[in-house]
């Protein structure tokens, strides 16, 4: 159900931000982490019938990659020094610009509060950048993958989450 939305965020929104030799090698670090799924942390969002995005959040140490991704992290995180990672974020293209990437980085951070957390960490695509800054991430650290063949720019970023309201 997810991969051809995966496939579809991989190959068409990346377009302008990687040549077409990045985009084929950012999918050997893309993809769906069934970790993420299997600890409850990962949320779909359906428009108009369809799957329009997928991500989530991880109290694990991986900040990024699939399953077929290799040096994963399954070490817990201690909320009270270590940021909660935002992972396998994927729009559909026939969904961008529509408050999904938005939606799903809100709950994101509301369940990692729920937790203890006091920062987010991802893992930035140069297309997700952008979205990410927008809702208040900061850039950290620049850094490439070269794992697929050629390497992928990334950006590392952080955030707060804002102590809750009362």
């Amino acid at each position: 159900m997810l991969e051809p939305l995966i496939e579809a965020a991989i190959e068409e929104l990346q377009k302008g931000f990687l040549d077409a030799a990045q985009i084929r090698s950012s999918r050997a670090i893309m993809g769906v982490d069934t970790v993420l799924i299997d600890d409850g942390t990962y949320f779909v969002v359906e428009l108009d019938g369809q799957v329009a995005g997928c991500g989530g959040w991880s109290r694990r140490a991986t900040l990024y990659g699939g399953d077929h991704s290799g040096g994963r992290d399954a070490a817990m995180l201690d909320p009270a020094r270590d940021p909660a990672k935002v992972r396998a974020m994927y729009t559909h293209p026939a969904f961008t610009r529509r408050g999904v990437g938005r939606l799903i980085l809100s709950l994101c951070e509301a369940a990692a509060a729920a937790e203890g957390f006091t920062t987010l960490e991802l893992m930035a695509t140069l297309s997700g950048q952008p979205l990410y800054a927008a809702t208040g991430f900061v850039p950290i650290e620049h850094v490439e993958d070269p794992v697929g063949g050629v390497p992928v720019p990334l950006v590392r970023m952080r955030k707060p989450i804002p102590p809750p309201t009362s």
